[in-house]
């Protein structure tokens, strides 16, 4: 058969042609997929793989010397409904498991009722919300798993439509104790304010991770580039029972006065460990919190506890000497054309006082007038003196805010004639209390001053990793002789002297009152109402002193009285002895005796489990669990053992829950379907409901705790 060449040709043209389209239209559609869909594919393929996603670490914790937790970080939520997620089988689901759902959320959330649940609900659907937020406010881990359980939440967020927003949240179980020395965090930006969490910020932060989350086999994975590092946590000085002595002693007081401000510090006297430090401030609704770091901050001039350094000067310069005496006459002495007073001026004042009686009774005129008369024509040699001490010098303490101590020369200008006899009483100066307590500290420590500590050491996974020695800032504030004559003295002005209050029958104390005039700047002292800085510095027991502690109170008016701060320190003191000689009884229990603890009555399984840890004898009048459910009963202490017993209670009714403690009685009841209104601590004593009563669901029990 012939060839027939032109219907080659014409079959060949034609696919070249056709060919020739497809390869333009493969070009114009790659050009529209490059350009104009090029957003569009660039989200589906990031739905596929994203690449350097953030992984936040988990901050440390602030823990304190006696191994409590003081700060941590906790995750809290906010709910969400898509309620598009699921399609028709969901929302179908949904409305047929609605009045569950909202019950369910009515018990976990009780301030919001089933009724206003479901139309919050009903609302969100026809509105087609896909990011709808279920209850106002960020709810706990606890929240936020039990509310997954309920039906249709407990579905994947693909197929059910309830998701989550993961916050974390740094709590402070103490809630107010030492809450401004902790510090503060914005959580949502991981942003340290103030206090440790500020000044250990990079410590507590760790350190981001980086992932990416990429599709494989119809599954998302996040696979690791660089894990994340937590943060490591810090071990603070502060012990949280002198903390709690300490601002419970101070807060009564200030209540009790009225007071403005009030600073407590306790500090350990050989290693200069803060072991507690309050700052109250009177709020506008009459409440005292923690505002303010007035301890380190406050700038004020400190009044008569600044008086046992302008003694110690003159004693080390050997221009004054404990035989030395002032006749103060009736209480009021001319001094460069200026009156200075002694408290009792109006009494007729104190006559001649030899120098243990200056400090004892406080005399301005005593101290000044010896100082004056020393130091008159060469004032920069007592100031000199003050700074041989090293009470001027900044402590570069481990938190921020301190103040540094303003005490001026001569040759600062405005020095006037009396500068020097008013600055030996406290004025013409400005302290922070931190840094006057590290000068009684020093007193106490046998003359060498240590600097105030607040970290002690940095931990991780309970492994420490690094340790902050005590550093001695002056290794003698005075010489030895100097040194007894001052703590002799100190030790008077509290058994003998004004500082009475102070003092205990259990103990001796050594210490110094002081009151204050609050300078109002350039108003002066005495426009309008008259402000006082009343305080106490001291040590306990004089004669091996352990702890240091100063109290400082800024009241408004008169009545105005330094024994209220002596009244404070004499509170803590005990209460702190009290709690130490606790802890040594406890340490010498006898090897060979038999110790049976008081067990409480409640989850009777988990008393067996932690009684045979600890490998104390026990005898229990049930059957075992092999699982976590509770075994609801009773304990009774025999001679060698603890007795456990089974306690039998009914489905439908009331139980008693007299002996447990609050965790189980709660749980015990609120699993009932009751709630529960807690009062006092320890056992419960008694319930409001009677045991044996019909449960009704809803209904509030009361339980009296001791």
């Amino acid at each position: 058969m012939p060839v027939n060449k032109k219907s080659i040709m014409t079959r060949y043209s034609l696919i070249t042609l056709v060919m020739a389209l497809t390869g333009v239209i493969i070009i114009i559609k790659a050009g529209i997929t490059m350009f104009a869909e090029r957003d569009y594919w660039q989200a589906v393929a990031d739905r596929f793989k994203k690449e350097n996603v953030i992984v936040k670490p988990n901050r440390g914790n602030i823990i304190s010397s006696d191994g409590k937790l003081m700060a941590s970080s906790l995750p809290e939520y906010q709910i969400y409904m898509d309620f598009q997620a699921g399609g028709e089988k969901k929302d179908t689901m949904m409305i047929n498991h609605m009045d569950e759902i909202c019950e369910g959320l009515h018990k976990i959330f009780p301030d919001k009722s089933a009724k206003e649940f479901k139309q919050h609900l009903l609302k969100g659907r026809k509105k087609k919300s896909r990011n709808y937020l279920i209850y106002p406010k960020r709810v706990s881990y606890i929240q936020y798993k039990e509310a997954k359980r309920l039906p249709v939440f407990n579905l994947t967020k693909y197929k059910g439509g309830f998701h989550e927003l993961a916050f974390n949240q740094r709590k402070q179980p103490f809630g107010s104790l030492a809450t401004r020395t902790l510090g503060r965090v914005f959580a949502a930006k991981d942003s340290a304010v103030n206090g440790l969490e500020l000044s250990f910020d990079s410590i507590l932060k760790g350190r981001n991770g980086i992932t990416h989350r990429q599709k494989v086999m119809n599954k998302y994975l996040n696979i690791t580039d660089v894990p994340p590092v937590d943060g490591c946590d810090i071990i603070t000085t502060i012990d949280v029972g002198m903390q709690d002595i300490a601002e419970k002693a101070l807060v009564d007081k200030l209540k009790e006065i009225d007071a403005n401000v009030g600073v407590a510090l306790l500090m350990e006297v050989s290693t200069g460990e803060v072991k507690a430090i309050v700052n109250m401030t009177k709020c506008s609704d009459g409440v005292y919190r923690e505002i303010k770091n007035n301890a380190i901050s406050d700038m004020m001039e400190p009044g008569s506890v600044f008086k046992t350094a302008a003694l110690m000067v003159g004693l080390e310069d050997g221009v004054i000497s404990p035989d030395d005496g002032v006749d103060t006459g009736n209480g009021v002495m001319m001094m460069h054309g200026r009156p200075m007073k002694d408290h009792n001026w109006r009494r007729g004042g104190y006559q001649y006082l030899t120098l243990p009686q200056i400090l004892m009774y406080s005399s301005n005129i005593g101290v000044s007038y010896l100082i004056d008369k020393h130091y008159f024509d060469n004032p920069d040699k007592f100031v000199d003196g003050i700074y041989r001490i090293g009470i001027n010098q900044p402590l570069h303490l481990q938190i921020p805010g301190e103040g540094t101590p303003n005490i001026r020369r001569p040759k600062d200008g405005r020095w006037s004639k009396t500068a020097l006899a008013w600055m030996s009483i406290g004025y013409e100066t400005q302290i922070p209390p931190m840094n006057v307590l590290t000068f009684y500290n020093a007193i106490a420590n046998n003359g060498v001053m240590v600097r105030p500590k607040f970290v002690k050491a940095i931990a991780r996974n309970g492994e420490i990793l690094k340790e902050y020695p005590t550093e001695i800032m002056n290794p003698a504030i005075c010489s030895p002789k100097t040194l007894k004559i001052i703590q002799d003295m100190l030790e008077m002005v509290v058994s003998k002297g004004l500082g009475k209050s102070a003092g205990s029958k259990q103990f001796h104390v050594s210490g110094k009152t002081g009151t204050a005039q609050v300078s109002q700047g350039a108003k002066g002292y005495k426009s309008g109402q008259v402000n006082y800085l009343l305080s106490f510095a001291g040590y306990f027991p004089s004669e091996t002193p352990q702890y240091s502690c100063m109290v400082a109170i800024q009241k408004s008016g008169t009545p105005a009285s330094s024994g209220w701060s002596a009244q404070v320190f004499s509170k803590i003191a005990e209460r702190v002895y009290a709690k130490n000689l606790t802890d040594n009884l406890a340490n010498a229990i006898d090897s060979n005796s038999v110790v049976i603890p008081n067990v409480k009555a409640g989850d009777v399984n988990k008393s067996k489990y932690i009684l045979d840890a600890l490998k104390i004898q026990n005898q229990p009048q049930f059957t075992l669990a092999k699982s976590d459910k509770p075994i609801w009963g009773s304990a009774q202490v025999s001679p060698n053992a603890v007795i456990l017993s089974h306690r039998d209670i009914l489905r439908d009714f009331v139980p008693s829950v007299i002996g447990m403690g609050a965790k189980d009685a709660v749980y015990l009841l609120e699993s009932k379907g009751l709630r529960v209104n807690l009062s006092g601590v320890g056992k419960v004593y008694s319930q409001s409901i009677s045991q044996g009563t019909l449960v009704r669901k809803g209904q509030t029990i009361g339980l009296i705790l001791k």
